[in-house]
């Protein structure tokens, strides 16, 4: 008997350890939002939208002075001209899109069943061109990123709204990102974790580390860095720089399903797109 009982309260362990390895997508993103709360208890939680602005007055301060007259806006007025200008066929990039790719940037990326494969705004885009008989774009900067501006800026105020559907394919997806996001990689043994969730608001030399919660919401971003407009993947493949990583290919498998992930745990969030960054 006593045997018994011991097998039984060590498959109940077991059966409880198996329940929290086989978390979800909707209890992954309460416990991060949680972390956040905890963490920066003072910050509103739409305010994580602006990065490190919202958890560091004297940033902040300095940024709320470049937005008066946005770096981007250029970007964003070539993006609409880009995106109306019709391609070979007399088509345009609206043909492609839902509500003629107007106000839609919350809910990329999404997962493809019929691809097989997370899609991100960028990779619509040039899905689109393809499609219609153009050529591809250039992944991390240039038209690709000024067109996603536009639509981005079309956005702006709409949640983010990125859906993980009960679809093996979708969850292999989100998991890949997921761990990703928590791995460690490169010469220094660095995660996107250790830097944006528990060194966040911590100093590294002159900057200080943004809440991965809301990173995506501001892309395309403009960097004083970069002297222009960038994606979110142009972004990935930096950090991995940073930590003396090898960057992976722009759109392909790794960072499209970090974005997946990093996006889904920003649901909830006001778009706020493109944005000024250092």
């Amino acid at each position: 008997m006593k045997k018994l009982l011991t097998l039984i309260a060590t498959l109940g362990m077991i059966s409880v350890a198996s329940v929290a390895v086989q978390a979800g997508p909707q209890q992954d993103l309460k416990e991060f939002r949680a972390y956040y709360k905890e963490r920066f208890p003072d910050v509103p939680f739409n305010d994580f939208v602006n990065g490190v602005y919202a958890i560091d007055q004297a940033s902040r301060e300095q940024w709320e002075s470049i937005e008066e007259f946005p770096p981007y806006e250029l970007n964003i007025d070539n993006g609409k001209k880009l995106f109306e200008t019709p391609f070979k066929n007399g088509k345009t990039y609206a043909s492609c899109f839902p509500n003629k790719g107007i106000g839609i940037k919350q809910n990329y990326p999404y997962y493809d069943a019929k691809a097989g494969k997370v899609v991100t705004l960028e990779a619509a885009i040039n899905n689109c061109r393809t499609a219609n008989g153009e050529k591809p774009l250039k992944w991390k900067k240039g038209p690709i990123a000024d067109i996603s501006a536009y639509m981005a800026y079309t956005s702006r105020g709409k949640k983010v709204d990125v859906k993980v559907p009960a679809d093996k394919g979708a969850m292999e997806a989100y998991e890949r990102g997921k761990e990703h996001f928590y791995a460690k990689r490169g010469q220094l043994n660095m995660s996107c974790a250790d830097c944006h969730m528990y060194n966040a608001g911590n100093r590294v030399r002159a900057d200080i580390l943004s809440p991965a919660l809301g990173h995506t919401t501001h892309f395309p971003v403009y960097r004083s860095k970069w002297g222009g407009l960038g994606t979110i993947q142009r972004r990935y493949g930096g950090c991995n720089k940073q930590v003396r990583a090898k960057p992976y290919k722009a759109q392909g498998v790794e960072y499209s399903d970090l974005e997946y992930f990093e996006t889904y745990m920003s649901n909830g969030l006001e778009s706020n797109g493109p944005g000024a960054r250092k």
